[in-house]
This record gives structure tokens, sequence and C-alpha cells, in this order.
């Protein structure tokens, strides 16, 4: 057996004898790549050729290249079975995903050399269409055990349940479920029919089961709060593979979200591991496992790999990665709406006082989830890094003033706790912080005179129309970015929020289609925030 080194960290052993045990396997895993085909700096934004120089780059499709294959080789060298799987979510979240519609996500996982992946609910976010032509690009496995494609004329037969490989002579059977939410969270349209993920799960271990397949991995895309629900509900899973909250699991960084892996408990006392790698390529997860001559796991154990600049990139990926990434400066370019009068993004106003740049992301953010019953959007002033002159506005200037590659994020929260939000928001206005909340379907009074968290008052929402006080018991959705409602800018209270949906699309891809559906957008104040 390979040295645990390998592993870099604690590990869990199930039975005693697990050096007599018959067959290991390890399963390298990322999950909610997003489109970082190129590597990402500290905030998971497209590394800077200056970051690059100082080596504070991470991940990248060229540089996870690299870190597969080294495991890979080393572990069948040495007699070791190894299977690599993507919990889904290549799509969205870069300009490589924006110019080439996910045939750069294609090819990159046919490079490396994926086994199986995931349906992620980004997958559907140009539509069934979108998901098809990158179907048609990959020779893998895709797999979601809880959709029916069978009804779409562009999906039908090109997903499969499950499915069983052949590893050192055993049967490794691996099952997915996909988040039941995704017709709210993506586009996969009306033919794309979601089943109860549990009871899925449970059909398809059943159907394995019966093909006298012992050893199964759920390689799902529904969250890590999900996993754990499933890995208690399902009997017969030896392993979930998760994506989609794009949680860090390690057995060794103390500023982890979780263990890795994380152990649940079966009402028949058995335990099933939980792995999940973070996203965006800056962690590989490594997970080894042990099986006993009756499929049963005995042993488990692994880590997440950060994939830094002690990594170094694959250069022919990372050549034809510099190739692609050419005509993303001609997307920069590109005009993608008209402004009528300057945007003003200005720093000093937009972090103290209502700014047209604040409205128009704020505008923007609500105009996109409309439809979900969210009412009320927030946006943090420092999220604005630029103003737009008037006439013809480009790609490039609309990711200048939006440059973090936050994503949408929907949630649900009480009024009390909008009150909450608006008071840390204003909080520290004398000192100019990003906190500073740009609103829309709310307005809002704060006298900065007043001590911090009594300075906000006559709040009003907007409710069919009509402005009315905010009621501080009643649940209203909100919609903001990623960064704030996971706590960023003192935003602590939105944490817990409920029904929360952090990874829709990118902030200013969603402000650039606003702006040019309105024609000629014409920027404005409203009075929707006062100072007094």
């Amino acid at each position: 057996m390979m040295s645990r080194l390998l592993l870099s960290g604690a590990v869990l052993a199930l039975t005693t004898g697990v050096a007599q045990a018959d067959y290991t396997l390890h399963v390298l895993h990322i999950n909610d790549f997003h489109s970082r085909i190129e590597a990402v700096n500290r905030f998971d934004s497209t590394c800077s050729a200056e970051e690059a120089e100082k080596n504070e780059c991470f991940g990248g499709a060229a540089r996870l290249a690299t870190k597969i294959n080294e495991l890979r080789d080393g572990l069948r060298a040495a007699g070791q079975n190894v299977v690599v799987l993507d919990a889904g979510d290549q799509f969205q979240g870069s300009l490589m995903y924006t110019t080439y519609k996910g045939a750069v996500e294609a090819e990159m996982m046919e490079k490396i050399g994926f086994d199986v992946m995931a349906v992620g609910n980004h997958e559907f976010d140009d539509g069934p269409d979108g998901f098809s032509a990158f179907l048609e690009k990959v020779s893998f496995p895709v797999i979601s055990g809880n959709i029916d494609v069978s009804q779409s004329n562009v999906l039908a037969g090109k997903v499969q349940n499950h499915v069983v490989l052949e590893v050192g002579g055993e049967k490794i059977g691996i099952i997915s479920a996909l988040a039941t939410d995704t017709p709210e969270t993506s586009s996969p349209g009306e033919a794309v029919i979601f089943q109860d993920d549990i009871e899925s799960l449970k059909a398809d271990v059943a159907t394995l089961e019966a093909e006298g397949v012992t050893k199964i991995i759920a390689l799902t895309h529904v969250g890590i709060s999900r996993d754990q629900e499933i890995a208690a509900a399902v009997p017969g899973i030896d392993l979930i593979v998760g994506g989609h909250s794009h949680t860090y699991l390690s057995s060794t960084d103390p500023k982890r979200a979780g263990a890795y892996p994380t152990w649940v408990s079966r009402e028949d006392g058995s335990m099933v591991p939980v792995v999940q790698a973070y996203a965006y390529s800056k962690y590989l997860g490594h997970a080894e496992l042990t099986f006993d001559d009756a499929g049963n796991l005995v042993y488990a154990g692994g880590n997440t790999i950060l994939l830094d600049a002690s990594v170094t990139p694959d250069p022919e990926i990372e050549a034809r990665v510099k190739e692609l990434a050419g005509p993303i400066e001609e997307l920069k370019a590109r005009v993608v709406a008209e402004a009528a009068a300057e945007i003003d993004g200005n720093r000093d106003n937009c972090r103290q006082i209502e700014c047209t740049m604040g409205n128009l992301v704020a505008d923007a953010m609500l105009d996109r989830v409309k439809d979900q019953g969210v009412t009320i959007a927030i946006a943090n002033g420092g999220g604005l890094r630029a103003s737009i002159d008037a006439g013809p506005v480009t790609m490039g200037e609309v990711l200048t003033v939006l440059p973090f590659q936050n994503t949408l994020s929907t949630f649900t929260v009480t009024g009390d706790v909008v009150l909450a939000a608006l008071e840390n928001g204003v909080s520290q206005v004398e000192e100019g912080a990003g906190r500073f909340p740009q609103v829309a379907g709310l307005k809002y009074t704060f006298d900065p005179a007043q001590p911090a968290g009594s300075r906000v008052s006559d709040v009003m929402v907007n409710e069919g129309g009509n402005w009315v006080a905010l009621d501080p018991a009643k649940e209203y959705g909100l919609v903001s970015n990623n960064y704030v409602r996971g706590g960023g800018d003192g935003y602590r209270m939105f944490r817990d929020a409920r029904n929360a949906y952090d990874y829709g699309p990118d902030l200013a891809d969603v402000t650039a289609e606003f702006m040019a559906k309105m024609g000629a957008y014409t920027p404005a104040l409203d009075g929707r925030i006062t100072r007094k």
C-alpha cells in the first residue's frame, strides 16, 4: 500500500486490519470549477501578470493537469487504482465561458482525462442546447440520476443515470443527483424533469447492487448539507463526492469549513465519508478508500491539496490557455450597451451616498431575479470600482467597474435582519468603508451623527408599486452578491439566511445585459437613500 504521506492528513480506519484489506481506490476530485481555465488569485478572480510574477496564483487548468497527472501516474506506477471525478459546474464564471460557451472546458477536461462528471446546475445556464454542445465534445460519461432528459430533443440519450467503471478488476458504481431547485437557479427548460434526489439515489443503488456492484460512490451536485442528509438516508453508498456549496474541507487546515472527510452516521451504526474540494480548481481533492473482500468500506482518508505556485503548470496546456486568452482582449473591447450620460461610480460617492452606479447595479440584480419572488437588492459600494463615461459602453468598462467575478446570491431574511444589514452598511461611512449599501426595491434614511447601530430610519420597501414600511417580522427575498451574502463587509447577519443560493450568474454579465436591454441607459438618482 502507498505511503500515507501522500494524503497529507488525518485518516480514520473503520475496522482493524487495514493492511490486509483487498482493494484500495484513490479518488481524485474537483467541483465547481466555474470556468477558471486561467489561474486565479486569492479573490478567485483571474490572476494578473503582476500576481503571477509574485507567485500569487492558484489553480487553473494547466496547474490542475500537472497535479492530477503527477498523482495518477505515480499511483498507477505503484500498482494503485485511481479514478478522476468532477462533481459539476464546469460552466459560468469567467470570460473563458463568456467567450467559448463550454468548448474550452470540454477541451481541458479531455486533455486532463476525467473519468466521470456530474451535471451541475450551471451546465444549464445557456439552456439545454448549450449543455448539449458540451456533451458532444466530451468522451467521458456525464451523469445525473434524478433528472429525466428523455423528453428533451437535444439531451435525450446524452445524460446517464449512473455508470459502472472497471478499475483494477473491480466494478465501481458511480451514481449522481442534481439540486432540485435548478429550474430556479439556471435554465434547464420544461423538458428536463426533476425527481427527488434521495429516492432517485436509493433506486440507483438498488439497481447496481442487483448487478453485483458492491462499491458505490455518489457524485453529487446538491451542496454539503444535502449530501449529509443523503449519506444518512441512502444505504449502500460508500463515499459522497460533492459540489454546489463550494465547501472547503481539510484534514489539516484550521481555516476549513469542515473535516476531510466529514463523517455521517447511519441508523445502523455505519458511517459514510463525505468530501468536497472548495471551488475554482484552487484545491484538488484526494480521497483513499479501502474495501474488504465483501465490498465493505473499512478505511477512508485523504485531504484537499492546495494548487499554489509550488505546482508547475503543464507547459502544453498553459500555452494553449494563453492562445485562447487572446480573443478575450477583443471581448473586453466589445460594445455591449450605450450610456446616455456618465454613470458615477466614484469611490467617494458610492461609499457614502446614493450614486448612479449603485442604482444601476442594484437595479440590474433585482431585475434579473424579480421573477423568483425577490423584492430587495443590496450592493456593497466597495464592489463598484469605476465610473463609465457617456457613449458606447464596452465589456471591458463593465468589468473594470465589477472586476471580482462575484455571482448573484439570493436568500430570505426577516425585516429585522434587513434593518441590521443597513445599519452595518452605514456603520463606517466616516471611513469610506466598502460596506455602504446601495439598494433597489428599498428606501432608507440614515444619520451619520448618530452612534453606529442607530443610524437608519424610515426604511420603506416597494410592494406592488407601493412604498410601505419595512415589517421587522416579515420575510423578504433579497439579492446581493456572493461576497456580501457570505458575510463580507460585515454582513454577517446574512450568513444564516434561509434559501441561500450564492452561485448565480456573474454580476458583470448581469449588469451588461440589463444595460443592453434598456437601450441608451439613462443614469439617475431617485432619492432611495437619504443622508441627513
